[in-house]
């Protein structure tokens, strides 16, 4: 039964697309249009197909002294019948249907000659859409087929260039028309072609920078959740040896008001970074140089042991040195906080005429030190090779150390604020599990004494 039902199914489908095309004729023939897979402007198929019109109905009229003879309308018949299936039925015409109709609607006008043919620039349209639709393979034994046509015509006297020519007079010219029609359709194909090419490097383009900022936003993340979470576990501890060694309530206090602060810090910097997600959005102020300070701040008063000392002018450092400055300090930091709680840290910046360095080192605890299998390093290692950096980590004899130096080239109009300030040190030292000193400038250091 699967036999006998198919074409009544198709049938059906045909006279449903007819009743639509009567019904709706823009809308069905708009959408044929666009369902074309030739990937042409529908301007472009519709000049074409009007060259078509113009030039059949040209050759057709140039017959009429012809008439009654039915050659001259069944051309124009054979050279259109792709239209109505394609208007009523959406029948692509393949480039085989393209050459046979043109070939046999020129050789039905050709048979009835006269002077100044127009029918000749059949060949000539439709070498041109033979050319924009398919390979050259396709396209050139058209052409060489369309010429030989033309002088075999031409030969016999079919193809006169004006009354009371010789043979081959014209046929240059004919045969010129269809190489040019040829020529259009073939750079047609390649401004396809070269738009095809530039929408694949378009999106891997954007594969490549949405994957460069799911990169940068994972880095982002790990560094402000790594950074928050191992001051916050610091101060729990803090707490919580408060509270079991010294009976210290006020100090465990203290120490969790701390905590509670860093996690809502932590919680508007992820919701910040996250956001970044959704797309653009106004510009946010992003950690830098100076910001150092503050970040050891707080890594000291959460109980790690910090001799901190930055040198050099860091308004000198540029916004994205400062900011790698930053996040490798803040990992570095939070790596001794997770796996040695509680080693002696040096943290050292240097900012000179042309180097900008960062020193993380610490002591290694008793027994073997596990280290994580995180972005952690790799991360910090990205920061810096992406400016221009070169970052080494690993055992140094005493402990544990990250060193990472950038180039760094000071704007004139602060080198020699930067000479001046080189060699004034500015120390932070941090002693005890909850209290700390802060020494700024080459005088006598102000004391700070938190309890």
């Amino acid at each position: 039964m699967v036999g006998p039902v198919a074409p009544f199914r198709q049938s059906g489908r045909v006279r449903d697309r007819i009743v639509a095309f009567v019904r709706h004729p823009r809308a069905v023939f708009r959408r044929n249009l666009d369902e074309l897979p030739f990937d042409y402007p529908p301007a472009v198929v519709l000049i074409a197909d009007l060259a078509f019109l113009l030039t059949g109905i040209a050759a057709t009229i140039q017959r009429h002294e012809y008439f009654p003879s039915p050659l001259p309308l069944l051309a124009l018949v054979v050279l259109f019948v792709s239209l109505p299936l394609f208007a009523f039925l959406g029948v692509v015409p393949t480039p085989a249907q393209l050459m046979l109709t043109s070939l046999t609607a020129t050789a039905l006008y050709l048979v009835q000659p006269v002077g100044t043919d127009f029918a000749p620039f059949v060949l000539v349209v439709a070498a041109g859409e033979v050319a924009a639709i398919s390979s050259k393979r396709v396209s050139v034994p058209f052409v060489v087929v369309s010429i030989g046509m033309l002088v075999a015509f031409d030969s016999v006297g079919k193809l006169p260039w004006r009354e009371g020519s010789v043979p081959f007079e014209g046929m240059p010219m004919y045969a010129l028309g269809v190489v040019l029609g040829w020529m259009v359709g073939v750079m047609l194909q390649s401004q396809r072609r070269f738009l095809y090419q530039e929408r694949e490097y378009q999106g891997i383009r954007a594969a490549q920078a949405a994957a460069e900022e799911r990169r940068r936003i994972a880095r982002e993340v790990h560094d402000v959740i790594a950074h928050s979470l191992s001051v916050t576990l610091l101060h729990l501890t803090a707490a919580r040896h408060s509270l079991q060694t010294d009976r210290d309530v006020d100090e465990a206090v203290d120490a969790l008001t701390d905590a509670e602060r860093l996690g809502r810090q932590a919680m508007a910097d992820i919701r910040r970074t996250v956001g970044l997600l959704d797309g653009p959005s106004k510009h946010l102020a992003e950690p830098s140089a100076e910001d150092i300070a503050a970040l050891v701040d707080d890594f000291a008063r959460a109980g790690l042991s910090i001799d901190a000392e930055i040198s050099g002018d860091l308004d000198a450092v540029s916004a994205a040195v400062g900011l790698a400055l930053y996040r490798i300090g803040q990992e570095s930091l939070a790596n001794i906080a997770k796996h040695a709680p509680g080693a002696d840290v040096r943290f050292r910046v240097a900012v000179d005429a042309a180097t900008v360095s960062l020193l993380v080192a610490n002591t290694l605890p008793a027994g073997s030190l596990t280290l994580g299998t995180g972005m952690g390093l790799t991360g910090m290692r990205q920061r810096a090779e992406l400016l221009g950096g070169r970052m080494t980590a690993g055992p140094d004899g005493k402990g544990w150390s990250v060193q990472v130096r950038f180039p760094h080239t000071p704007p004139r109009n602060t080198m020699l604020c930067g000479w001046l300030t080189a060699g004034l040190p500015v120390t932070l030292t941090s002693k005890g599990p909850r209290g700390h000193d802060v020494a700024f400038g080459p005088s006598a250091p102000i004391r700070q004494e938190n309890a």
